[in-house]
């Protein structure tokens, strides 16, 4: 199968910002459909990327956006919503229901790859609503076969200039002179975004990733309070870390929930309760991952372009 075109479904964020990138550099036309062409600005000087504005959640236009192309990459995702049973309706519409439409759209529209973005440790019988809708969107991606050639990649956290996961604790250590923190010995094996993207061009025309499900990870496994400890000596503000007992974890979080852009939920504290680290190899294709103590420190506390990390790539000789 060659892949000459791809439709992007939720490139203008932190991870799709990246594959987009990533796939520009090999030369691939990218079409990138958003709300508000504004958030995805900084994808307009990319030389073979197309923004769009569309509603993808429209069936009729995405049919029209799925029209023409060689494959379709998912990778719309939530970290919140509202409470429900298995899930809330905000996790139903972007986990579930969407991937639902992608694959409808995909063969009404005769697109025949998708390579769908899910989440390590996705599962029916999961402890969150979070990771019980990705679960359930796996299962839509994978309903698409035979008709579709269909790869499923889960990560772990996620980190790289721009995340909301290390940035986040940075933010918070500056503001507090003690960090109680909830889940401190929850365990998570970061990857990064970089190698993320990187998996997800080399897929999309390998024959060897149709129907597989693959785990991304970096090498190395941390708990929450070994991260955040990380950051607070990059960041320049180490702070003494309060680990919450379980009670408390959860009034936290209530508690958080109550902000404008809640930094976490109850759901998300419920996702912490079981390891998010890979069963198997870190990454599929024989890369060898990028240790998050070689990009970290480029950019908390530091201000750097995104080509620095062409640096990385050559002395890891990728």
């Amino acid at each position: 199968m060659t892949i000459r075109n791809v439709l992007l479904i939720g490139g203008s964020g932190f991870v799709g910002s990246c594959i987009a990138h990533q796939l520009c550099a090999r030369r691939l036309s990218v079409v990138v459909p958003t709300r508000r062409r504004e958030r995805a600005r900084h994808l307009l000087l990319l030389p073979t990327a197309e923004v769009v504005e569309a509603d993808v959640h429209d069936p009729a236009t995405l049919r029209r956006l799925c029209a023409g192309r060689d494959a379709v990459v998912s990778l719309v995702g939530i970290l919140q919503s509202r409470r429900g049973s298995p899930y809330g309706a905000d996790f139903a519409r972007a986990h579930v229901e969407l991937p639902q439409k992608i694959v409808a759209a995909c063969r009404e529209s005769g697109v025949r790859r998708i390579v769908h973005i899910s989440a390590l440790k996705a599962g029916a019988d999961a402890p969150s609503m979070y990771l019980r809708s990705k679960a359930d969107g796996e299962a839509a991606i994978r309903a698409g076969a035979p008709d579709i050639a269909a790869t499923i990649l889960q990560p772990s956290v996620v980190f790289g200039q721009g995340d909301s996961f290390l940035n986040l604790f940075a933010d918070l250590l500056r503001m507090a002179p003690v960090l109680p923190l909830a889940g401190a010995d929850a365990r998570f094996q970061p990857v990064f975004v970089e190698d993320v993207a990187r998996v997800v061009a080399d897929a999309l025309d390998a024959e060897a990733s149709f129907g597989q499900t693959w785990e991304l990870c970096g090498p190395t496994v941390y708990t929450l309070r070994q991260l955040v400890d990380y950051v607070g000596v990059l960041a320049g503000c180490r702070r003494p870390v309060l680990g919450l007992s379980p009670g408390l974890s959860y009034l936290q979080a209530r508690l958080m929930e109550l902000l404008p852009g809640g930094p976490m939920s109850r759901d998300n504290l419920d996702s912490m309760r079981i390891d998010n680290v890979c069963s198997g190899v870190a990454l599929p294709f024989g890369l060898q991952p990028i240790a998050l103590e070689a990009v970290a420190p480029t950019y908390i506390g530091h201000k750097v372009p995104r080509w620095s990390y062409n640096t990385l790539r050559e002395k890891a000789r990728r």
